[in-house]
């Protein structure tokens, strides 16, 4: 039997397929916006005939399916989301407009952008609780009927509703559910209670708005894909990657399609803690993991410390503060937009920038041959000789190099550059871009880049990842054989994973365990349902991990802090408040000893293991040493064009190492070995890289 992981990205939908015995297959193909199964198949199509194998044949054969998806995430950036009516307690019509109070710039205006959801769609109900779950005015349901005959007569195809104190008691909430049903059949809508119990209207109002925006097109997304499997022979398990660093079942992610925004990228720091575990002394946990994810559009950072994978509760999308918040709890990953599609572009003062437009899967890069004619980073790989058209996604996708050329020629005679220096410029810059977000997630976060180790994915990440570690002072980079697919191979170690919250506000100054014991047993409940739901193959071998977010007293913002028991008791508090010190510490660089915590909300995580297939590199088909199979011209900025060696990866030994300048080709990504730095074939077939005398030159340059 088989497992197939795929993630759908802007650019590329990788595949990864994987056996019983240990092998592991990848392919390439260009996104198909109006069907994703399309994309899927012509990658199976690459495979299949690999295995013996019709398309029908492989997805009959297969176990288990796992799926990730930009699509949501693009819906909500690109405003092509369902038109989305909000409900929300009279008096508060602004909450979508107004955000949360902070800014890019603290020195210039907020530039504030459209709310999510726009004021002729907003309806203003009747009704008010209290803090204390006490009805403090009633619901006047003719208010409900006139909003829902508002927004359907506006066109509202899904409905929001946030109403305050929603989270003490939910009773309005559930009623104006039962109205939408019954004056609205057919119309999905999403409660705020039920998807984001949090204490903070707006990040509960976001996610709330977002969530019933993506449920049209996310729930017919998702069945097209079951029907697309299912009419082509699959008959296994179907799994959709979460926000979380796991994954759901289709009807699961159907109800709450916003935890599918950033399910792609979430899966990369899950495949670094498995390729680190496997090469890296040991193993995860000893080291802090910066993961490098480079797609065709956007370039992904991640971090793991200690084995764990950073989770946030802040992701925004189009922008922090002037954007819109998920307010759900995901993997933290920031974006940026310099992929392998960025366009290298002139600005109107003359100056080369790079991204964050990008020629995506359609066009492309102009190397692409498909109608692309502004210059890439792709292309700019290509024409420094980085690239082997034979080699790329497979050699499915034959690249054009004098269109290349042609490209970065006419953007070189604009500022006085030949065609190789103005591609290097365009390939150093996007270079930078990357370096400076890498310094402000790590530095922001009390972390030395220099003390990092680098686990670096996607398709284009080794064409410049050897650049940008002697950049930050990075000495070690772990590149696996599978980069290329990153994110995809992730989800082939994922479990199943949910989490559920309850609202409880208690202090460890006079620790209230009867509440905080009720808290923990509600989401206990609720996570025990969950896993008891997913069978009994997956509930056998399961684990509920517990949470609260605390906070100094009268801090703005609380932080998320480990329960390490399912009841606690009295002399708890003081448990509590050591492991906030640490984590407040760790965070901001000081912790306040006898400071006592607000405790406002309590988690449970629930964890289902999923079978996890083990990818294993026999060493067959590699040679006794490492042999070119060509050497070739390639640019290197101050040193020229120099002769080249280009390996295949397939072919070198294990624990064989390779110095640079050279080129490494897999299948479906391309490692660049700058000068003066050396990578090494692990014994899984990965590639560790030393950038040791890259980050020497790079000092050297600077002094």
């Amino acid at each position: 039997m088989y497992t197939i992981s795929v993630d759908t990205g802007g650019t590329f939908t990788d595949v990864v397929v994987a056996d019983a015995f240990g092998g592991v297959s990848l392919a390439k193909a260009l996104t198909t916006k109006e069907r994703a199964f399309l994309a899927i198949e012509n990658a199976l199509g690459v495979l299949a005939p690999k295995l013996n194998l019709t398309v029908s044949d492989l997805l009959a054969k297969t176990s288990r399916f796992n799926y990730g998806t930009t699509r949501s995430t693009n819906a909500v950036v690109e405003g092509t989301a369902a038109r989305t009516a909000f409900f929300t307690t009279a008096g508060f019509p602004d909450i979508l407009l107004l955000r949360e109070g902070g800014k890019p710039d603290p020195f210039r205006p907020l530039p504030y952008g459209k709310p999510y959801i726009p004021r002729y769609l907003t309806f203003e109900i009747d009704e008010r609780m209290d803090a204390e779950a006490t009805v403090f005015r009633p619901l006047d349901e003719n208010s409900v009927r006139v909003a829902i005959d508002g927004a359907l007569t506006q066109g509202a195809e899904a409905i929001g509703v946030c109403l305050l104190w929603a989270v003490a008691n939910p009773a309005h909430e559930l009623r104006i559910g039962e109205l939408i049903a019954e004056h609205a059949p057919g119309v999905p809508f999403t409660l705020s209670h039920q998807l984001n119990p949090v204490v903070r209207e707006y990040r509960r109002a976001s996610a709330t708005v977002i969530d019933a925006s993506l449920k049209p097109l996310m729930q017919q997304f998702f069945a097209d894909l079951e029907k697309d499997l299912s009419q082509t022979g699959f008959r296994g398990d179907l799994f959709i990657s979460t926000s979380y660093g796991g994954s759901w079942r289709p009807a699961d992610i159907a109800e709450r399609p916003i935890y599918s925004i950033g399910s792609g990228p979430s899966m990369a720091p899950v495949s670094a803690v498995h390729e680190a575990d496997l090469d890296l002394h040991g193993g995860a946990a000893a080291h802090d993991l910066l993961v490098a994810d480079t797609g065709g559009t956007t370039f992904d950072v991640g971090l793991v410390r200690g084995g764990q994978i950073e989770q946030t509760n802040e992701t925004w999308l189009n922008g922090r503060w002037i954007g819109n918040i998920t307010g759900t709890r995901a993997v933290d990953v920031r974006s940026i937009g310099s992929g392998g599609g960025s366009i290298a572009w002139l600005d109107s003062g003359g100056m080369l920038r790079v991204g964050p437009r990008s020629a995506g899967s359609s066009p492309g890069p102009v190397c692409y041959g498909l109608g692309g004619t502004e210059p890439t980073v792709t292309d700019a790989a290509f024409v420094l000789g980085y690239l082997d058209s034979a080699n790329f996604m497979g050699g499915t996708l034959p690249l054009d190099l004098d269109s290349a050329r042609e490209a970065y020629g006419k953007l070189g005679e604009k500022i006085g550059m030949t065609t190789e220096e103005a591609a290097h410029a365009a390939l150093t810059i996007a270079a930078d871009n990357i370096v400076t977000a890498i310094r402000e997630t790590t530095i922001a976060r009390g972390i030395d880049p220099r003390e990092v180790t680098i686990v670096a994915g996607g398709g284009g990440s080794g064409m410049n990842i050897g650049r940008i570690a002697a950049e930050l002072g990075t000495g070690q980079v772990l590149l696996p054989k599978t980069a290329g697919a990153m994110s995809a191979c992730g989800a082939l170690f994922s479990d199943v994973i949910s989490e559920f919250t309850t609202v409880a506000y208690c202090t460890t100054q006079d620790f209230d365990t009867d509440l905080a014991n009720k808290s923990l047993r509600s989401v206990r409940e609720q996570a025990q349902a969950f896993l008891e739901g997913m069978g009994t193959d997956l509930s056998a071998e399961s684990t509920i991990e517990y949470f609260v977010e605390a906070r100094y007293k009268q801090q703005a913002w609380e932080l998320t802090v480990a329960v390490p028991y399912s009841e606690l008791g009295a002399g708890d508090g003081k448990l509590l408040e050591e492991a906030f010190h640490d984590v407040h510490e760790r965070i901001f660089g000081v912790r306040e000893p006898g400071q006592y915590l607000e405790l406002l909300s309590w988690s449970a995580r629930a964890t289902a293991r999923l079978p996890k297939p083990a990818l294993l590199d026999a060493g067959e088909g590699r040679g006794d040493r490492p042999v070119p199979t060509q050497t070739a011209q390639a640019y290197f900025g101050d040193t020229g064009w120099v002769k080249t060696a280009f390996y295949d990866g397939r072919t070198l030994p294990l624990e064989s190492t390779v110095a640079g300048p050279a080129v490494v080709q897999e299948p479906t990504t391309t490692l660049v070995v700058y000068p003066g730095q050396k990578a090494t074939v692990t014994p899984h077939g990965n590639y560790l890289i030393d950038t040791a005398a890259g980050v020497q030159a790079v000092a050297d340059k600077e002094n």
